[in-house]
C-alpha cells in the first residue's frame, strides 16, 4: 500500500516526534516505515529515552518496556512490530479458548474472523499497545476460570500497565473470585496494582497525572460518560461522519456484549470498557474503534449470534463490509490523515 500513499507533509509535521522518520519510498519504507505513525512514535521514544516529556505519561509503560527488551535483538521499530504480532497471536489463541465449548468449530472461526475484519484491527500488528493489553486481559480471564489465580492476577497486573482499560479486567476477576470462594482467589486483589503503581510512581516522580496530561496536551479532559456521549451526539448532528461511524461501532459492540448467552462477568467488563470510552471530552470518542478490540465479550456474543442466525453468504457479506472499512481506515492511518 505504501506506493499508493502520498502523505501530506503538513499533516506529518502536525504530529509529535516526526523529526527522524524513514524517508518514503523503497522496500524498508514499505515494510517498516509505514508503521511509524502517531502513538508508535511515542512508544519508541519512551523505550529509548524514558518519560522525559510530560505528555509521555499517557502512554503506559508495559509496551515500551517490552520494546526495549526486544530491542537488544532487533531494531526498535521492528521490535515494536514483533511484540505486537506475538501478542496478537496470544490474543487470538485466548479468544479461541474463551469460546471453548459454548460455540461450535464454525463459530470459533467466526470469532477470529470478526476480530480480523473489525475496522482498525490492523492496529493489532502495528506499534500500538492494544494487542498486548488485549492478550493479557483475555488470558487473565482464562486463568481465573481455570482457578489458576496467581497467573490470572499476574496477567491482570500487567494489563493495568498496558493501557488505561487494562485495569478493568479486575472486574471479571473479582466476580469469578467471589463465585469460587477459594482462599487462593484473593490473589486477584493484586490485579489493579499495576495501574495504581504506575499512578503512584508518576506522583512520586513529580510528573503530571495521566488525566492532567490528557487535558493539557491532548485537550481531552476527564468528564462523566454522559457528557462524552452528549458531545459525540452533538458532533454527529453537525455532520461529523467519522464520529457517527465510531458511535455505531460502539453500539454494535455493546449490543452483542449484553446478549443473554454472554456471561455476567463479561457483560460487566464490556459495559465498563465502553463507558470509559466516553469519559474524555474535547475530541469525542477518539480512539474508540480500536478500543473496542479489547472488548472481548462483543466478539464472543457476535460470533454466537452469527452462528445461529447467519448462513455463510450473510456472514461473508457483513465481514466483507467491515473489511472494506478496515482497509479504508488503514490507508488513512498510513497516509497520516486520520487519528484513531
Amino acid at each position: 500500500m505504501s506506493f499508493l500513499l502520498h502523505p501530506d507533509p503538513f499533516l506529518i509535521r502536525s504530529n509529535a516526534l516526526t523529526d527522524h522518520l524513514s524517508a518514503p519510498g523503497g522496500l524498508h519504507y514499505a515494510l517498516i516505515g509505514v508503521w511509524e505513525r502517531f502513538d508508535t512514535l511515542w512508544f519508541l521514544h519512551i523505550a529509548q529515552h524514558g518519560y522525559d516529556k510530560p505528555m509521555a505519561v499517557i502512554f503506559y509503560p508495559l509496551y515500551p518496556a517490552a520494546i526495549r527488551g526486544v530491542s537488544f535483538l532487533l531494531p526498535a521499530t521492528i521490535a515494536a512490530l514483533a511484540v505486537s504480532t506475538a501478542a496478537a497471536f496470544f490474543f487470538f489463541w485466548g479468544m479461541l479458548r474463551l469460546a471453548g465449548h459454548e460455540i461450535s468449530g464454525t463459530g470459533r472461526v467466526r470469532v477470529l474472523a470478526l476480530i480480523s475484519v473489525w475496522p482498525t484491527s490492523f492496529i493489532l500488528y502495528a506499534g500500538y499497545a492494544e494487542a498486548l493489553t488485549a492478550a493479557l486481559i483475555v488470558w487473565a480471564v482464562i486463568f481465573a476460570r481455570a482457578n489458576r489465580w496467581w497467573p490470572a492476577a499476574f496477567c491482570g497486573f500487567l494489563a493495568g500497565l498496558g493501557r488505561p482499560s487494562g485495569v478493568l479486567v479486575a472486574i471479571p476477576l473479582f466476580v469469578l473470585a467471589g463465585r469460587s470462594r477459594r482462599t487462593e482467589s484473593f490473589a486477584v486483589v493484586l490485579a489493579p496494582l499495576g495501574t495504581l503503581g504506575y499512578w503512584a510512581w508518576l506522583r512520586w516522580s513529580g510528573r503530571p497525572s495521566v488525566t492532567e496530561a490528557y487535558g493539557t496536551y491532548q485537550h481531552t479532559p476527564l468528564a462523566a460518560p454522559w457528557k462524552g456521549l452528549g458531545l459525540a451526539l452533538s458532533a454527529i448532528a453537525q455532520g461529523d461522519t467519522l464520529v457517527a461511524i465510531k458511535l455505531g461501532l460502539i453500539l454494535v459492540a455493546l449490543a452483542f456484549s449484553l446478549r443473554r448467552e454472554v456471561r455476567l462477568e463479561d457483560k460487566l467488563f464490556a459495559a465498563a470498557a465502553i463507558l470509559q470510552m466516553f469519559m474524555f471530552t474535547g475530541r469525542p470518542i477518539i480512539g474508540a474503534a480500536r478500543y473496542v478490540l479489547m472488548v472481548y465479550p462483543a466478539f464472543l456474543g457476535w460470533a454466537a449470534y452469527a452462528e445461529r442466525k447467519w448462513n455463510r453468504v450473510q456472514f461473508g457479506f457483513y465481514a466483507a463490509a467491515l473489511a472494506l472499512l478496515n482497509v479504508i481506515w488503514m490507508a488513512a492511518f498510513m497516509d497520516w490523515s486520520l487519528v484513531l
